[in-house]
């Protein structure tokens, strides 16, 4: 019988790797996950992690920061999908010294570990990347470039403490027209943890081409859907959302509720990850993966409202935090026609399902004003 590969997961015990791992088990593949089962993200250890009891999962309680922990896990391994980072906006805004470790070093530590150990089995790396690394994303100035794709620069304080939400055109100052931003346009990361995942992109790209290993890095959009962390404040809008709409707490949406954001489904990232393994050949791309539609965050908190039986409680705040982008939204040409995949799990459905997994689980801890109260003690939230 032919043996299984095996494919490490780094991170895999969260969210996107918990359904990941259940497309590599139908698929053939042996998984291994190192994950440290942070309190911040899985609370107290979860029973809902019951599915790691598999006899094709092996589970390694450790860190990808840890060079003991990282060789253990690798030994063997012949895919590798990095997961493993410290994730949100805000948060990344003060805690720097946290997200560059986890998020760079901790990268910059596997590819060492490879570069060193010339007997190493891997062939192939899959890298979860961000879709924030391009901060304002692409627009097009109907004044002074009309065949010129524009990308803004982050906006600052100065603009927004005036209420002037949307970016303006660097050029000549006037309002632009959003477009989907594809992978050739400029990479402008409005928050350290957008710098963070850009920085990864790169060691992925170098260690992998100079290793002579395939890869494929992905740029994830707003990724959504049954059994995401309900505990974690400073990430993840829905399931923020979800615990105020159960708790009948007023939903408090920042600026004027029409910033936007592309929301795909954990089914349709977990296939895009898996795909990247099967095929014959490495892709040695970059990849959006997204829905490549725009949804406004107060259109979202309705639909949400309405999936979980709710109360409308929507309160536009005006409030704004210093490095969060005004829109963005995936052009998703390259994924589907070099991989031929385009999502199957739209907006509509995919909140029925996530409402209907929320409404299952215990209530959580409304944590969002503790979370607002470290930002605007740190001027970084007004």
């Amino acid at each position: 019988m032919k043996e299984r590969p095996l494919v490490l997961i780094t991170g895999g015990a969260g969210f996107i790797g918990g359904h990941l791992s259940q497309v590599l088990l139908k698929s053939g593949f042996n998984v291994r996950i190192l994950d440290p089962l942070t309190v911040q993200v899985h609370g107290s250890i979860p029973a809902s992690l019951n599915w790691l009891e598999n006899e094709f999962i092996e589970f390694i309680r450790g860190s990808v920061s840890n060079r003991i922990d990282l060789t253990n896990a690798l030994n063997g391994v012949d895919y590798i999908v990095h997961l493993a980072a410290e994730t949100g906006t805000g948060q990344s805004m003060y805690e720097i010294d946290r997200y560059y470790h986890v998020n760079c070093q901790s990268t910059a530590l596997l590819f060492d570990i490879l570069t060193n150990n010339s007997n190493h089995n891997v062939q192939r790396i899959v890298l979860a990347s961000s879709r924030s690394i391009y901060g304002e994303g692409a627009y097009s100035c109907s004044h002074c470039s009309h065949n010129e794709r524009v990308t803004p620069d982050p906006r600052q304080n100065e603009q927004l403490i005036k209420n002037n939400w949307d970016p303006l055109c660097m050029h000549c100052g006037a309002e632009l027209s959003l477009l989907a931003t594809n992978e050739n346009d400029a990479i402008k990361p409005a928050s350290m943890y957008a710098s963070s995942k850009y920085a990864q992109e790169d060691i992925v790209r170098i260690g992998c081409t100079s290793l002579g290993i395939g890869y494929a890095i992905l740029r994830l959009q707003n990724v959504y859907g049954e059994g995401q962390s309900l505990n974690n404040p400073y990430t993840g809008i829905l399931s923020i959302f979800s615990t105020r709409i159960r708790r009948g707490l007023e939903l408090p949406i920042f600026e004027d509720g029409q910033e936007s954001r592309d929301f795909v489904h954990v089914e349709d990232v977990a296939g895009a990850m898996a795909l990247c393994l099967n095929i014959s050949q490495p892709p040695n791309e970059t990849f959006n993966v997204g829905s490549g539609i725009a949804t406004t965050v107060i259109e979202v908190a309705e639909q949400l409202t309405l999936a979980l039986e709710g109360n409308s409680n929507i309160q536009v705040t005006g409030q704004y935090r210093i490095g969060d982008i005004r829109h963005n939204f995936a052009d998703i040409t390259k994924m589907k026609s070099l991989l031929g995949i385009e999502p199957k799990i739209n907006l509509t459905e995919g909140l029925n399902r996530f409402a209907n997994w929320v409404k299952e689980q215990p209530l959580p801890e409304d944590k969002l004003e503790q979370a607002n109260k470290e930002l605007q003690a740190r001027k970084l939230m007004s």
